[in-house]
């Protein structure tokens, strides 16, 4: 009897434990599948070195959301983005100047997506870098520098060391160069200097220089894991009152954090401080791409303080938006 009580015992168990599992399963055909992402193509991108850091990050961040959608991406400047994307090579033309009355009539349509700054270097190995540092250098001086060509001696700078000053200019069709020349009212074929190719190049163009001068987008300068200028090249602090030092509101450069601090609330001129655009060959309709710059304007925004960059306001970035819409 004990065997018999003990082998119904056995089966009314299996029989509860399959009852279960056919409830269970029922529950499961009832929950709702996960939406697939149907969302492809691919998206070919090319332009400004100051705009290319933080793109690469965007897109990165879209694919996890949209995996089937392809990026090509590459920098090469501002100019040679723009007549990408205006001839059709590629679908985003990166943009970090104004964009021109020509290019307008070619069907150039922008929108922009962040705000940064070209900032004025030198070598940190100057031999009058501190005095450099601490009385800055005026706009009219840079002028003189990068333009008129009337000054040719860090001494003519504040410096007490007689060195001759090396400029180092973009050779690439440049927004950083469009940027820093509309500073002083110029173009940039009107910048003196040794051209040197794309942002990194004119980096370490300056750096490997102890008497070298250039300029470049932040992304360039700051080590975004410190937030601290890199080493051998520095920002040459810019004495915007002209009183011949640098002031406590002029006093910025330290961290890219403080930098963009003093970009976003106009403690730093404007220009150089710039938009940052995506331009297309007319508004842009496929699902890929409208889906991509919505990200960019929205989730997207914030990836922009931690990678150097200034988050356009609310009324901007809604402005933005519209162009999408």
């Amino acid at each position: 009897m004990k065997t018999i009580f003990s082998q119904w015992k056995t089966i009314l168990a299996a029989v509860a434990t399959i009852g279960v599992l056919i409830i269970l399963s029922s529950f499961k055909k009832n929950e709702p599948k996960p939406a697939l992402d149907d969302l492809k193509g691919t998206i070919n991108i090319s332009g400004a070195f100051a705009l290319y850091p933080i793109t690469v990050k965007w897109a990165q961040e879209f694919k996890k959301i949209h995996p089937n959608v392809v990026f090509n991406i590459s920098a090469g400047g501002a100019g040679k983005g723009i007549t990408d994307a205006l001839s059709g090579l590629v679908d985003i033309g990166l943009a970090s100047r104004d964009i021109n009355p020509e290019e307008i009539k070619k069907g150039a349509y922008t929108i922009y997506v962040t705000k940064d700054a070209v900032v004025p270097t030198f070598n940190t190995g100057n031999p009058n870098a501190a005095l450099l540092e601490s009385k800055g250098v005026k706009r009219n001086q840079f002028l003189d520098v990068f333009v008129s060509g009337k000054v040719t001696n860090w001494n003519q700078l504040g410096g007490k060391v007689s060195v001759p000053i090396h400029i180092y200019t973009r050779s690439d069709a440049a927004g950083a160069a469009e940027t820093w020349a509309k500073y002083f009212g110029k173009k940039q074929e009107d910048l003196l200097g040794v051209g040197v190719y794309g942002d990194p190049g004119l980096a370490q163009a300056v750096k490997k220089d102890v008497t070298g001068i250039g300029y470049n987008n932040l992304a360039y300068l700051y080590d975004l894991k410190t937030r601290k200028q890199v080493a051998g090249v520095h920002a040459l602090p810019i004495d915007v009152n002209g009183n011949g030092k640098i002031d406590e509101n002029e006093n910025f450069y330290d961290t890219i954090d403080h930098l963009t601090d003093a970009i976003a609330d106009g403690r730093y001129p404007s220009p150089p401080a710039r938009n940052l655009g995506f331009l297309f060959k007319g508004k842009p309709r496929r699902p890929e791409l409208v889906a991509f710059v919505k990200y960019v304007l929205t989730d997207g925004q914030k990836f922009v303080d931690e990678n150097g960059y200034i988050v356009l306001s609310k009324q901007k970035l809604a402005e933005e938006l519209k162009k999408v819409n």
